[in-house]
């Protein structure tokens, strides 16, 4: 949780500024807080945090926090699955609605000074590793190889394309992109994403090394199966886990793993972790 004296069990009123639209049925919400001094911990925060969203007659949502502690304007992405999430898909610039936050333990980020970074998502897993991916570029000289793997199921469901294109031009670290079927646009990459790792003039280091793998089930079971084969161990793969989050504070019980909560001791696990919470993956 952040170290600002904010209450961070009451809500903030926000202001929406600006809509992106990502993907279909996924946008992104830039906002600032109605008052200039109600910061919150939206200043210090970690990346892997989240924050609880309410929308006046619809209800409350976690949602993740994908930028990096270290932009400047703060943004929610969020994909319309329902009643709440319709409800800020519905929101116009200039709406208001309620952020409290924000909780959980993120990605402990100076930890990993001196290692090399593998970031692996698919699909709208990418959103909660942006952040880490901001946050690594924006302290390049604290890490040594940072590599990027992303993929997703087609070219049109490629998330936050104008950061992939300033990754791809960047030559301080690697950016490798994947999509399981191509279209007439597509000159990349074809496949599920853990086939970037075979591809030429890929070398992953396993030693000193932090793995961090987020996407759908699917992708991160044969993901995990991949990693272990080239030699990574459980205790240097760290994720995300998704649970329903009804209070964000260990209240509730609904995102309860064993004696674990994922509002408070998550979202953030090393697998070696979630395998102990008796968790199948």
């Amino acid at each position: 949780m952040s170290c600002s004296n904010h209450n961070v069990y009451q809500p903030l009123i926000a202001v929406l500024d600006e809509i992106h639209d990502e993907i279909q049925d996924v946008r992104t919400f830039y906002w600032h807080f109605e008052d200039p001094q109600d910061q919150g911990g939206f200043k210090d925060f970690m990346p892997g945090q989240f924050a609880m969203i309410s929308i006046l007659g619809s209800g409350e949502m976690a949602l993740s926090l994908p930028p990096s502690p270290t932009e400047e304007r703060v943004f929610f992405t969020s994909r319309r699955v329902g009643k709440v999430t319709a409800a800020m898909h519905a929101l116009k610039p200039g709406d208001r609605f309620g952020v409290r936050g924000p909780y959980g333990n993120g990605f402990p980020m100076k930890d990993y000074y001196g290692r090399n970074l593998i970031i692996v998502a698919g699909g709208i897993g990418l959103i909660p590793l942006r952040s880490v991916i901001i946050y690594a570029l924006h302290h390049r000289e604290k890490y040594k190889k940072i590599q990027v793997f992303y993929g997703s199921r087609t070219p049109k469901e490629l998330m936050y394309t104008e950061n992939l294109k300033e990754w791809r031009a960047d030559t301080g670290f690697e950016c490798h992109l994947s999509v399981d079927k191509a279209d007439e646009t597509w000159k990349d990459h074809v496949g599920v994403v853990g086939s970037l790792f075979k591809k030429p003039g890929v070398e992953m280091p396993v030693d000193n090394t932090t793995v961090f793998v987020c996407g759908p089930p699917i992708m991160f079971r044969f993901v995990l199966a991949d990693l272990k084969n080239i030699g990574y161990e459980d205790k240097n793969i760290v994720s995300t886990l998704e649970r329903y989050m009804k209070c964000g504070v260990g209240k509730c019980g609904h995102c309860c793993i064993g004696v674990a909560y994922v509002c408070t001791d998550g979202p953030v696990f090393t697998l070696e972790q979630i395998h102990r919470l008796g968790e199948v993956i």
